[in-house]
C-alpha cells in the first residue's frame, strides 16, 4: 500500500519576528499623533492688469480715427473686409447682442469695448491663430478671446443668416439661370462638391469615425456655389469617413424638390423643354436628372468641347472653397476646438 509523508518545518524565531512586526504596524495606525494627508493648496488665478482702455484707444487710432495709422488697403487685408462693412457689423452687434454691448463693472470701470471683442474674433478667423495670440494687441485673455469668437460667429448667423445663408429667391434663381445660360449651360443653378476640414482635437473615441485614408480626422462641408462665389447651400458636420454620396443622402439640398416647394423653372435645350434645374458635379455623384457630369473619355470634338466646358464651369465651387480658405485661415488650418457643435 502506497503511503505519503508530510514534513512541516516550524521555526519559532520567524513566527516571533512576524508577530512583533504586526504589533508595530498596529501601533503606527492606532497612534493619535499621526497627521492625516492634507489637500493640495488651491492655486490662485494670476491677475494681469492689461490696461484695456489704452488698448481700445490704440486700436481706434490705428484703424478708425480720422487720420488712422494704417490705411484702407491694410485694413481690408487684415480684417478681410472694408471698413464701412466692418463698422456696420460692430454697430449691429453692440446694439442687438447683449454680449457685445458696452458694460461697466462694479468699480465704475468700462469693460472691454465691442470694437476689441469683434477685432479679437476677426483676427482669429482671418489668421487662424490661437486665442492667446490677440492678447498683446487687443488685451484680451485666452478664455475671453475664445468666448468672443464663439459669440461673434453665433451672432453673425443670427443677424445675417436670413439674408446670406438662405436658398435662392425667385429673383435670385432667374439671375442664376441667366448666367448659367450665358456660360453655355441653360438650367444650371450652381456646382456642388464637398470639402474636408481637419479636426485636430477630435476626441479619441471618435477618431475612427472621422478618419479616412489617413490618421487625421476631418469634418465635411457640402456646398453649392454660383459663379460669383455665393455659397447658397451649406451642409456641415458629417464625419470624414463619408464620401460625397453618403453625405448627399443626409443633405437637405433636395428637400424643397421632394416636398414640392421648389420654384418653377422653364428652359429649352435642343428644342426640348425642361422644368427641373440641375447642378454641375464630378464623377462620383449619381447619374440623376439634377446632376450633369463631365464625359470621362470624350470621343470626338463635340464631346471634348462639352467636357472642357463642364469641367471649367464646375470649378466654381472649388474656387469658392479656395477663396474661403485663403480669406479665413481658420478653415485652412486644423480646427483646435473640442466641441463638434462649436
Amino acid at each position: 500500500m502506497a503511503g505519503s509523508s508530510h514534513y512541516h518545518f516550524y521555526n519559532r524565531n520567524e513566527v516571533d519576528a512576524f508577530g512583533s512586526m504586526f504589533d508595530e504596524f498596529n501601533e503606527i495606525f492606532e497612534t493619535p499623533d499621526i497627521i492625516p494627508p492634507q489637500p493640495k493648496e488651491r492655486k490662485q488665478r494670476i491677475f494681469i492688469e492689461r490696461n484695456r482702455e489704452a488698448a481700445h484707444n490704440k486700436l481706434w487710432n490705428d484703424y478708425f480715427s480720422e487720420t488712422p495709422t494704417y490705411g484702407d488697403s491694410l485694413f481690408r487685408r487684415r480684417f478681410r473686409m472694408n471698413k464701412p462693412l466692418y463698422m456696420g457689423i460692430v454697430h449691429r452687434l453692440s446694439t442687438e447682442v447683449p454680449y457685445f454691448q458696452p458694460k461697466v463693472d462694479a468699480a465704475g470701470r468700462s469693460g472691454v469695448s465691442p470694437l476689441q471683442k469683434c477685432t479679437a474674433a476677426i483676427r482669429q478667423l482671418a489668421y487662424g491663430g490661437g486665442a492667446d495670440t490677440v492678447d498683446e494687441y487687443v488685451r484680451l485673455g485666452e478664455t475671453t478671446a475664445r468666448k468672443c469668437l464663439h459669440q461673434f460667429t453665433a451672432a453673425i448667423i443670427n443677424l445675417y443668416g436670413d439674408q446670406y445663408l438662405r436658398r435662392p429667391t425667385p429673383e435670385d434663381l432667374q439671375r442664376l439661370l441667366y448666367y448659367g445660360e450665358e456660360r453655355g449651360f441653360p438650367g444650371m443653378v450652381g456646382s456642388i462638391d464637398c470639402m474636408h476640414w481637419e479636426w485636430k482635437n477630435c476626441p479619441s473615441s471618435w477618431k475612427g469615425m472621422y478618419s479616412r485614408g489617413t490618421d487625421k480626422p476631418t469634418l465635411v462641408l457640402e456646398a453649392v456655389a454660383s459663379h460669383d462665389l455665393w455659397i447658397w447651400h451649406a451642409f456641415f458636420g458629417a464625419p470624414g469617413t463619408m464620401n460625397d454620396l453618403n453625405i448627399l443622402d443626409r443633405s437637405p439640398v433636395f428637400d424643397e424638390i421632394i416636398n414640392g416647394k421648389a420654384p418653377q423653372v422653364n428652359y429649352y435645350v435642343n428644342g426640348t423643354e425642361y422644368h427641373l434645374a440641375y447642378y454641375l458635379t464630378d464623377g462620383i455623384y449619381p447619374k440623376w436628372a439634377t446632376f450633369i457630369q463631365s464625359i470621362r473619355l470624350p470621343q470626338g470634338p463635340k464631346a471634348s468641347l462639352f467636357a472642357k466646358k463642364q469641367e471649367s464651369v464646375r470649378k466654381d465651387v472649388e474656387r469658392a472653397f479656395g477663396v474661403l480658405q485663403a480669406r479665413f485661415a481658420v478653415v485652412k488650418n486644423p480646427s483646435n476646438l473640442w466641441d463638434k457643435k462649436k
